[in-house]
């Protein structure tokens, strides 16, 4: 089977929202979606097949301060407003179509981490309408500028804090041969946490999930090569940006974010003829 892994990366990960729309428009099809954080929420609208929907709701809101901003976080814990960004937006603002979601034959998979275990979980979304949008929300909750979301009396952070790069959890699913889109350049490797104090502090009755946090660069880097292996033993195909993406985790310029999705478009579409002779070898 074929699955789709997207990483995250807060508004930096609009690069792979322009892969994604690329990959609809030209009907490639795959056997499930797992997506993290930022990746979870753009692969959402994969399933849906709402292609430029993600990039027009964030160029059109990155700056508007319901939508993000220190204001939000200071009255009510969450940097990204939870009230504007998962229920006014989805249902209101730019409607997400939850029943053509539903109606998917495609499994899609968000990762969350555990507050308690500091462990990652793999949770299938069979409908993102209600409160299963919480799932999306959690996987997309930053440490330190977010609140834990809790589901079902158990409190989970975003996803990449414990596996952000979920290539072998896929092939343990039974997807072998993974299109992996990632939201950094080739050769960057992530280092220490520069904030690890500040986390140690906020997080000190869940040492499992600082562990985690301390760990992530190591992890992370490990997960590179793993994946950078699996393309050379053609199990894997990687689509990366060509150059540094322009948007920052917390872009606010509307340009930037353009241009980021743009890059994205344009790495997919050069990369296409390749991926469909990964996706068949008989092309």
């Amino acid at each position: 089977m074929t699955g789709l892994v997207l990483e995250g990366g807060g508004h930096r990960g609009i690069y792979a929202a322009g892969v994604l729309d690329v990959l609809l428009e030209n009907k490639i099809k795959v056997d499930g979606v797992i997506g993290v954080s930022a990746g979870a929420i753009h692969g959402s609208n994969f399933i849906s097949g709402q292609v430029g929907r993600s990039v027009r709701y964030t160029e059109r809101y990155c700056s508007n301060p319901q939508y993000m901003g220190w204001r939000s976080f200071f009255k009510t814990g969450d940097l990204f407003n939870t009230e504007f960004c998962y229920r006014t937006l989805p249902d209101f603002l730019d409607p997400f179509d939850y029943t053509a979601f539903s109606k998917s034959k495609v499994p899609y998979y968000v990762v969350v981490t555990e507050l308690k275990t500091g462990k990652a979980v793999y949770h299938k979304c069979k409908s993102l309408k209600d409160e299963n949008m919480d799932w999306l929300r959690a996987s997309a909750s930053m440490p330190l500028v977010s609140n834990p979301v809790e589901i079902k009396n158990k409190l989970y952070y975003d996803g990449g804090v414990a596996d952000s790069l979920p290539v072998a959890k896929f092939e343990e699913l039974g997807f072998n041969k993974n299109i992996v889109v990632l939201t950094q350049e080739k050769g960057y490797r992530k280092k220490p946490n520069r904030l690890i104090k500040l986390i140690e502090k906020k997080y000190k009755d869940y040492p499992d999930f600082v562990e985690a946090m301390r760990n992530r660069h190591e992890i992370y880097n490990q997960e590179i090569e793993y994946i950078e292996q699996q393309e050379i033993a053609e199990n894997a195909f990687i689509i990366r940006p060509s150059s540094k993406p322009l948007a920052g985790r917390l872009e606010k310029d509307s340009a930037k974010i353009r241009l980021t999705y743009e890059l994205g478009r344009r790495d997919a579409i050069q990369a296409l003829n390749n991926l469909k002779c990964f996706l068949n070898p008989s092309y």
